[in-house]
């Protein structure tokens, strides 16, 4: 896939709106990635990101949002508003609320309530694995990623543009393959014509 096109993955699980007992500040909190988990994209597509996808990551200026909207920022790990971490599950993070910011506040109390409860991440890709299997489906396997922003989300779904790509490179697949099945359906009839007139000569 194109290395330049801005991706987006969403992922249905559940995040937390907690308090901190010591200090009274408010946090929303749980995992934005999840490793080898299969999700698919479109019939028959699928995805999933390896352990080390993160690894290299972590130390770039990564924002969080709400619903990828770049005007409504909730934390910046540069700023020590939101803490991001890899663990045996996936990438957990947790941005801190600011109690003078009214989108904030919103979105935890809708977080608190379970109104909102699901998040995404936005990233580019660096180093991923396509396997194309026998059954006919199609998995790619993120191995190496460049994270930019982390997302709480109303209705967590795919970019266009990333399902697109991703189904121009599936189409594109399928074509070489058809290609290639009769090249060699053109070959076998071709060397069985040379098989059946030299039997004839005989």
């Amino acid at each position: 896939m194109e290395r330049t096109v801005k991706q987006t993955r969403s992922l249905q699980t559940n995040i937390a709106a907690t308090r901190a007992e010591q200090d009274n500040e408010m946090y929303i909190e749980g995992y934005f990635a999840v490793f080898n988990r299969e999700t698919e994209l479109f019939r028959g597509a699928y995805e999933e990101i390896a352990p080390e996808a993160f690894n290299d990551t972590l130390s770039n200026d990564i924002r969080a949002l709400i619903n990828h909207d770049t005007s409504l920022v909730l934390g910046r790990n540069k700023a020590g508003t939101l803490e991001l971490k890899v663990d045996s599950r996936g990438l957990w993070g947790r941005i801190k609320i600011n109690p003078n910011d009214t989108d904030a506040v919103n979105l935890y109390e809708r977080v608190k309530r379970g109104d909102v409860d699901q998040c995404s991440f936005g990233f580019n890709i660096i180093e991923e694995e396509v396997e194309f299997r026998e059954d006919g489906t199609v998995k790619w396997t993120l191995k190496k990623v460049d994270l930019f922003e982390v997302s709480v989300v109303t209705f967590p779904a795919y970019e266009d543009t990333s399902v697109q790509a991703r189904m121009k490179e599936y189409e594109q697949h399928k074509k070489r393959q058809l290609e290639q099945r009769k090249h060699e359906l053109r070959e076998r009839v071709k060397y069985g014509f040379k098989t059946a007139n030299a039997h004839e000569k005989n």
